[in-house]
Protein backbone atom coordinates (compact mmCIF):
# COMPACT_ATOMS: atom_id res chain seq x y z
CA UNK A 1 0.00 0.00 0.00
CA UNK A 2 1.27 3.22 -1.51
CA UNK A 3 0.45 6.51 1.29
CA UNK A 4 0.24 9.91 -0.84
CA UNK A 5 -0.29 13.32 0.64
CA UNK A 6 -1.71 15.82 -1.73
CA UNK A 7 -2.79 19.91 -1.01
CA UNK A 8 -5.83 21.11 -2.27
CA UNK A 9 -6.74 24.50 -2.41
CA UNK A 10 -10.58 25.74 -2.02
CA UNK A 11 -12.42 23.16 0.72
CA UNK A 12 -14.56 24.99 3.13
CA UNK A 13 -16.71 22.70 4.38
CA UNK A 14 -18.44 19.35 4.89
CA UNK A 15 -19.56 19.00 1.48
CA UNK A 16 -16.14 20.11 -0.19
CA UNK A 17 -14.54 16.97 1.63
CA UNK A 18 -17.42 14.77 0.39
CA UNK A 19 -17.04 15.87 -3.27
CA UNK A 20 -13.31 15.96 -3.00
CA UNK A 21 -12.94 11.69 -1.37
CA UNK A 22 -15.81 11.02 -3.66
CA UNK A 23 -13.98 11.90 -6.91
CA UNK A 24 -10.28 10.70 -5.97
CA UNK A 25 -11.93 7.52 -4.28
CA UNK A 26 -13.25 6.66 -7.81
CA UNK A 27 -9.62 6.98 -9.20
CA UNK A 28 -8.42 2.99 -10.18
CA UNK A 29 -6.47 1.15 -7.42
CA UNK A 30 -7.22 3.93 -4.81
CA UNK A 31 -8.51 2.18 -1.37
CA UNK A 32 -8.74 5.09 1.03
CA UNK A 33 -9.13 8.98 0.75
CA UNK A 34 -8.33 10.81 4.28
CA UNK A 35 -9.23 14.80 3.93
CA UNK A 36 -8.11 16.97 6.71
CA UNK A 37 -10.22 20.32 6.24
CA UNK A 38 -8.42 22.56 8.46
CA UNK A 39 -5.08 22.01 6.26
CA UNK A 40 -6.49 21.00 3.00
CA UNK A 41 -4.02 17.68 3.15
CA UNK A 42 -6.20 14.69 1.34
CA UNK A 43 -4.10 11.74 2.09
CA UNK A 44 -5.28 8.79 -0.55
CA UNK A 45 -3.90 4.80 0.00
CA UNK A 46 -3.94 3.02 -2.81
CA UNK A 47 -2.31 -0.23 -4.32
CA UNK A 48 0.66 1.40 -6.13
CA UNK A 49 1.84 5.29 -6.56
CA UNK A 50 -0.97 7.47 -8.03
CA UNK A 51 -0.04 9.58 -11.60
CA UNK A 52 -0.44 13.17 -10.39
CA UNK A 53 -2.81 14.16 -13.57
CA UNK A 54 -5.12 11.83 -12.71
CA UNK A 55 -5.18 13.19 -8.78
CA UNK A 56 -5.11 16.94 -10.52
CA UNK A 57 -8.31 15.34 -12.90
CA UNK A 58 -10.26 14.64 -10.02
CA UNK A 59 -9.50 17.03 -7.48
CA UNK A 60 -10.45 19.75 -10.52
CA UNK A 61 -13.90 17.81 -11.37
CA UNK A 62 -14.66 17.97 -7.51
CA UNK A 63 -14.18 21.78 -7.93
CA UNK A 64 -11.05 22.30 -6.27
CA UNK A 65 -7.74 23.15 -7.37
CA UNK A 66 -4.21 20.49 -6.52
CA UNK A 67 -1.43 22.37 -5.07
CA UNK A 68 1.84 22.29 -6.84
CA UNK A 69 4.28 20.74 -4.73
Amino acid sequence: MVNTTFQVQGMTCGHCVSAVSVEVGGIAGVRDVQVDLATGQVTVSSEQPLDVQLVRAAVDEAGYDLVDA
